[in-house]
């Protein structure tokens, strides 16, 4: 790599949470596939313009590498790019039937989350798979893969947007679903109650914030969750293969499911993962869905959650800056109370999307999440941005399960001209046994898993899903 002479050198300073997720205790990505509907036809010298001109114009921390200055703070350094080193077009046998290629870039796929970037190029590639699979009925596969240091979900989903287009009209931009809206509560207009309610809330504020933050504390230094079907609890895991598949629901099922019982389509899918994790436990091992298992939720604290172009992220008054701006929060796996094979029967399912309501809720309303971001500044302070990155390591580490999501476009997209069929995401090098990541598309919502090889049975644990989802779909129907 050519470096830019010293006195044309150009340098930011690293964000905190960008150098705690690459360090020395944690280092995480983010995969972005697109499954096009035509084989790729560009050859490498329209990729090389497609990235010159689209991708990397959009952040210079595309440009950039983490170099660390005279003081030990860590910096991205501008770099001259040498696009072909980014650029990975894997061959497989040919001839073979989509179902063939189904399992040919799994193993990619896993292969690739597994490997670390390297840290003298800046820190994404781009991948070109030119075989069918049964996914999404793919011709092709583009798979992007960024460090989470660049940025997180969010910023990475603005990028991939900002180099595709609406299939139906280029000219017109894409548009999003609106944001879910929390379940209706009853104002009352009596001021007496009015002041009740006040106090009622705030008292619940200062109650939900300390109980949060305590219990974030212990899950992240000293209480683990159970060893379970889910989680092996082995150290390293996070170095281990991993098998990344997906599942596909109808959108306007999961909003027929809201609308019934007056909850957020975030509440339906935790609920429905939920269930079918619980679900699939107790078919791997009897008794398991009672262990102490616990999810983090990744939650986007920017200010305004609409995409905008990167040009306006990247400002410095930005209501949505670019970078990386979430907390986690530990929410408990609601527990199988009955024989799980009787919950079909009566309204059960739908107590896991109350009780996922329930709790996100109540962690949302603390302050916990900001006194968290304290303690890291505190420990960056004291004791360097190791010892955050490690405190973060054992957040991870010691639950069950991630859960992440996303919204896409409405409309179908093309990139390059070419139809994609098919958008879902993954985060890869997290201290977990089984990952979830979410994102709506087109209609659809695409539900990926990434789990543990030899510990989790992803088709099972798909199939058990798919099963709490038509029992938590025919409990709402049913209300």
């Amino acid at each position: 790599m050519e470096y830019l002479k010293e006195e044309e050198e150009e340098r930011e300073p690293v964000s905190p949470t960008g150098q705690f997720l690459n360090s020395e205790a944690l280092s995480l990505c983010i995969l972005g596939v697109l499954e096009l509907g035509v084989p790729i036809s560009v050859d490498d010298s329209q990729v090389e313009s497609l990235v010159k001109d689209v991708l990397l114009p959009t952040n210079i921390r595309f440009c950039s590498i983490m170099v660390e200055d005279e003081n030990g703070e860590k910096q991205w350094k501008r770099v001259e790019v040498k696009i072909k080193d980014h650029i990975k077009i894997p061959i497989f046998p040919s001839g073979s039937s989509p179902k063939t290629y189904d399992k040919y870039l799994e193993d990619y796929i896993s292969d690739i989350a597994m490997e670390k970037l390297p840290v003298t190029q800046p820190l994404w590639e781009i991948h070109l798979i030119n075989y069918p699979t049964s996914n999404s009925n793919a011709a092709s596969t583009v798979i992007f893969k960024f460090h989470h240091s660049i940025g997180d979900g969010f910023s990475l989903v603005g990028v991939l947007l900002s180099c595709l287009q609406r299939a139906d009209n280029p000219s017109l931009p894409l548009t999003f679903p609106s944001a879910p809206l929390s379940s209706s509560s009853n104002k009352d207009s009596h001021s007496s109650n009015g002041l009740f309610n006040n106090v009622s809330k705030i008292f619940s504020v200062v109650s939900n914030t300390v109980s949060d933050f305590y219990w974030s504390i212990l899950k992240s230094s000293l209480l683990e969750d159970d060893v379970s079907p889910i989680r092996s609890g082995v150290p390293g895991v996070e170095f281990r293969p991993v098998t990344v598949s997906t599942m596909t629901f109808s959108l306007d099922h999961i909003k027929q499911i809201k609308d019934n019982i007056g909850a957020t389509i975030n509440d339906v899918l935790a609920g429905i993962l939920f269930l079918g994790t619980r679900l699939y436990m107790e078919e791997n091992k009897e008794g398991s869905s009672k262990a102490n298992s616990t999810a983090l939720v990744l939650l986007n604290t920017r200010e305004f959650r609409g995409y905008v172009p990167v040009k306006d992220m990247i400002k410095s008054d930005a209501k949505t800056p670019w970078g990386n701006y979430f907390a986690f929060l530990h929410v408990p796996l609601p527990k199988l109370t009955d024989d799980y094979s009787k919950l079909s029967n009566n309204n059960n399912p739908l107590e896991f999307v109350w009780k996922a309501r329930e709790i996100i809720n109540a962690k949302k309303s603390s302050l916990g999440v900001y006194l968290t971001g304290r303690l890291l500044q505190i420990l960056k302070k004291l004791r360097g941005p190791e010892a955050a990155a490690s405190y973060i390591h054992g957040t991870l580490k010691n639950v069950s399960m991630g859960i992440t999501s996303l919204m896409g476009p409405i409309e179908q997209m093309t990139l390059a001209n070419h139809p994609v069929t098919g958008l879902y995401f993954m985060v890869v090098g997290a201290p977990h046994s089984l990952v979830t990541a979410i994102m709506s598309y087109n209609g659809k919502v695409r539900v990926a898993i990434g789990a543990e090889k030899g510990l989790v049975d992803a088709q099972k644990l798909k199939s058990c899903i798919e099963k709490a989802f038509q029992m938590i779909l025919k409990a709402a129907c049913d209300t």
